[in-house]
């Protein structure tokens, strides 16, 4: 049986009032049955979607930070995430490929999809996003280069606006050793091999 999710926030009953009035104002009743539990619920999801603003990704990769002389490229990459564009609050999605150079010290693999998954639980941009990601890692392990790339489709494009429901957003940032045109060349023949398509 599955366990209902408990989220608390000195904020959720704000939130609630804030979404029943929201849905008022869009024309809905919101005594009638089937949005009784809808301000609720809504405040729930938007504080688990936001959840990222309550975490310190620095902490999660010093978490498990561990002394090697490994120096070759480390890859994690197809890490799924989910996000919230903060023009329309609106999701995007899609897979984000990571890979660094270590200088004397590693993380555990998970921390890299960690930090990925702290940063996309904000309100975002993809290009802030890409490079708070870089940021993250190179400030905390301080590897000899770091490279991300982020591959997303955006429902802002796919429901409004445009309308371009086939649209794919790449971005990418990078330091250090991925400065060398031959590096990245590496990291991106490495990432194109058998990724998953969106």
């Amino acid at each position: 049986m599955l366990e209902k999710e408990n989220i608390t926030s000195p904020a959720l009953d704000e939130l609630k009032e804030h979404y029943a009035r929201i849905l008022t104002l869009l024309g809905e009743d919101v005594e009638r049955e089937g949005l009784l539990k809808t301000p609720e619920r809504v405040a729930k999801a938007m504080l688990t979607l936001t959840k990222g603003y309550t975490m310190d990704p620095h902490e999660v990769l010093c978490s498990a930070k561990f002394k090697e002389e490994y120096s070759q490229m480390v890859i994690v990459k197809d890490i799924d995430f989910f996000s919230l564009c903060e023009h329309h609050m609106l999701p995007f999605y899609g897979k984000a490929h990571v890979a660094y150079i270590p200088n004397g010290y590693i993380t555990g693999l998970s921390k890299i999809a960690r930090v990925v998954d702290i940063f996309s639980h904000r309100l975002q941009v993809q290009e802030r996003m890409t490079l708070q990601i870089k940021e993250c890692i190179q400030e905390t392990l301080n590897p000899l280069g770091v490279m991300v790339v982020i591959e997303a489709k955006h429902m802002c494009m796919q429901m409004r606006g445009v309308e371009k429901q086939n649209a794919i957003t790449t971005t990418s940032d990078f330091t250090g050793a991925f400065n060398q045109a031959k590096t990245r060349e590496e990291f991106m023949n490495l990432i194109k091999h058998h990724s998953t398509p969106l």
